[in-house]
This record gives structure tokens, sequence and C-alpha cells, in this order.
């Protein structure tokens, strides 16, 4: 239920939604509400597809830098989250594989591995009852790819939140309280609260930068490409706000 509400409220169906609403209330004698709605409706879609609004939702997130040597060094261990997965693909011999989001992650966090030398954590379930769970894919990325391999899989989340829950007892079992979270810079502010809450003292390691837009004309051009990387950040915004309004439950 929480997952198809968010679709609801997240672009493009919250857009589509007031357009489809003003356009019944207009047919239905109520035209001066119906033009409102389908204004804003059509409106905002044509705003959120702009390179310069996709940017500016994206700035607010990105707070943290790469970690320096310094940082690396102080780490005990290298955490990658999984950020999600394709459904049988066909280059993969119809095999699910990991998402774009999570190759990025997986080949920064390799790169991170070879520099330090630290071992890795992969943390992902089964969002949907899937054969194998995300960090599975994950780990099978790294040695087939990278000629790595993870030394955990944390394998029953879902969430962000259920990434911390889950992954900090096999952390700590194994005597690792300071670690690098890997994952895209506009999701550190979400993850790291998280993975703080559980006792873990974190050095956010982000990747996947969102560019900055481009000069000129071209950057009030709408594009199907800006919409999703502003529903991107517009999700990562309300994940934050649903995240402090239910606090550490």
């Amino acid at each position: 239920m929480l997952n198809l509400l968010k679709y609801l409220v997240l672009p493009p169906v919250i857009n589509a939604l007031l357009i489809a609403v003003g356009s019944l209330l207009c047919i239905r004698s109520h035209r001066r509400l119906g033009i409102t709605l389908w204004s804003i409706g059509l409106l905002s879609l044509l705003l959120l597809s702009l390179p310069v609004t996709s940017a500016w939702l994206h700035s607010g997130l990105q707070q943290h830098p790469p970690p320096t040597g310094k940082d690396i060094r102080r780490a005990q261990a290298i955490v990658i989250l999984g950020g999600g997965r394709d459904y049988g693909a066909p280059e993969f011999g119809a095999e699910d594989a990991p998402g774009n989001a999570t190759w990025r992650r997986l080949a920064y966090g390799a790169h991170l591995a070879r520099q330090s030398g630290l071992p890795i954590l992969v943390s992902g379930g089964r969002v949907h009852g899937e054969l194998h769970s995300e960090a599975w894919l994950m780990d099978q990325a790294l040695r087939h790819s990278f000629g790595l391999e993870a030394q955990w899989r944390e394998e029953h989340s879902r969430t962000t939140r259920e990434n911390a829950r889950y992954s900090a007892p096999i952390l700590q079992n194994a005597d690792i309280t300071h670690i690098l979270l890997v994952t895209q810079a506009w999701h550190l502010p979400r993850a790291l609260p998280e993975f703080r809450r559980q006792g873990l003292e974190v050095i956010p390691a982000p990747t996947d930068f969102a560019s900055p837009p481009p000069g000129g004309i071209i950057a009030w051009i709408p594009r199907a490409h800006h919409l999703e990387r502003s529903t991107q950040a517009i999700h990562e915004w309300l994940g934050k706000a649903v995240y402090r309004l239910l606090g550490s439950s």
C-alpha cells in the first residue's frame, strides 16, 4: 500500500491525475477549478522536466564530498547499498542483474576496495519475492565484473532503513564500527542517519553526482531524462520527511 501511495504522489502520475481531474471538472461545469488543476498539472510536468529544475532539486541533497585518503584509512569496511535490479536482463542470459544505480555503486565500491584493501558488505533483499536477493546479484557482479567478492551479504532488507537495521549486527559481530557507506550522492542524506542510528561511525562515500545544468537555452528545454531526475530527487526529499516523522521506529 505504501509503495502504491508513493507512486501516486510522485511525477508523472500526480501531474497526470491533476490534468485528468481538471479535464473532468471542466466537463462537469466546474470550469474555473478544472482549468486551474489542469494548468497546474501540465505546467508542473513541464517545469520538472527542465534541466535547471532537476539540478536545483538535487543541489540540496548532494551535501557530502567523496572521502579523502585520511577518511578511507579510518574505515574498517565498505558497505554498498543496493539500488534496484533489472529483471530478465537479456545481455546477462535473461537473468536478473543489478540496475544502473546499483552498478554505479558497485563500481565505486570496487574502486575503494582496491584502493584500501577493505572488506565489502553488500546490502539488499527481495522486494517482490524474487529468486535471488539483490545482495546476491551484487556479489555476483563484484566477482564476475570487478574480480572482487563481498565478505558479507545482507539479504533481508527492502528499504534504506532496513539496509541499516540488518547490516549493523553483521558488522558489529565482526567488531567493525567504522564504515565507508557507498550510495548515490543524493541518497546519502537519507541513508547516513539510519546507519548512524545503529551505532556505526559512518564515512560518506557518495557517487553518481547529478551534473549541473547545461549552459544556454538547452537548460530551459524540457526533457524526459530530467523529469526522471526530478522525480528521483523528490522521492528522496519525501523519504527524508517520512523517516523524520517516523523517528526511530
